[in-house]
């Protein structure tokens, strides 16, 4: 079995830099698509309440034959949860639906700077970290500014900032914030929704180095060092995204596939987004 690397975050709780997403994987597929997962031997789950489809995340961990701490799963509060109460019920039917007794890591999905108090959310995140049911507490898509107000009003640093990166947007300002603050960034979007999987630049470096366009640009999130997941629910990519560690990038394929940064979003911006569905 591959050791996946691991990164330490800042309250001492250990993440496995590889993970399997399951953004957009239909509920009616995703304990399948899971369970192949952990088959595979991936150990990091991330799913979302705004996904839909935490019960079959459950599911499968359940049916895995493999002990629930050896299995890192992460999920996300949903944007309509935002108030202190709301927030603290959201993270209970987490639990509940995913039949587990405890979480690895609970992020805010979206900061909604113009339609909710964060600052709010993440004090009833505070909450839900000392009640012992949850190792770590994150953000995702939460901007320097954001990051700031909730180092300014509260006690907790966040533990990871989940952010869209990939090659055509680097986002070297805000990983740049977080590891000066301790803050592991995840990556959301790594291949650009298959975006770059086209750039002559990383054909090139997958070419030379045997891999897929897929895998080069994996790597890169890899050496660099972010949390990745990819996802998908075709069983041989799966495997093909887990292939990641036993071969390297030089230090100039790295600089090079970086140099791709056009700042260009598959996604809202985080400063403008405001959707509560």
């Amino acid at each position: 079995m591959t050791a996946i690397p691991t990164i330490t975050l800042n309250n001492g709780t250990e993440i496995p830099q590889l993970g399997f997403g399951v953004f957009q994987v239909p509920p009616e597929d995703t304990k399948r698509a899971t369970l192949e997962a952990l088959e595979v031997g991936y150990r990091h789950i991330d799913t979302a309440q705004m996904y839909g489809n935490e019960e079959g995340v459950g599911q499968a961990v359940a049916e895995s034959g493999l002990a629930r701490e050896d299995i890192f799963v992460t999920s996300k509060l949903n944007n309509g949860f935002h108030a202190r109460a709301d927030a603290l019920e959201a993270f209970d039917r987490s639990l509940e639906t995913l039949g587990f007794e405890y979480l690895d890591l609970f992020l805010i999905h979206w900061p909604l700077p113009a339609v909710g108090d964060y600052v709010e959310t993440w004090k009833a995140m505070e909450e839900m970290k000392a009640s012992g049911r949850l190792e770590a507490i994150g953000v995702s898509n939460f901007q320097p500014a954001h990051l700031q107000r909730l180092f300014d009003e509260t006690e907790t640093v966040p533990a990871v900032n989940q952010i869209e990166v990939h090659p055509y947007l680097t986002n070297e300002t805000v990983r740049a914030f977080n590891a000066e603050h301790g803050i592991a960034t995840e990556a959301w979007s790594p291949i650009a929704q298959g975006k770059v999987l086209g750039d002559p630049v990383i054909q090139q470096i997958a070419d030379r180095v045997e891999r897929t366009p897929a895998q080069v640009t994996l790597r890169w999130h890899i050496q660099r060092g972010d949390i990745v997941f990819p996802k998908s629910v075709t069983r041989s990519r799966v495997e093909e995204n887990f292939a990641l560690f036993d071969f390297e990038l030089t230090e100039a394929d790295v600089t090079a596939i970086a140099g791709l940064n056009r700042d260009e979003r598959t996604g809202p911006n985080p400063d403008e987004f405001n959707y509560i569905p």
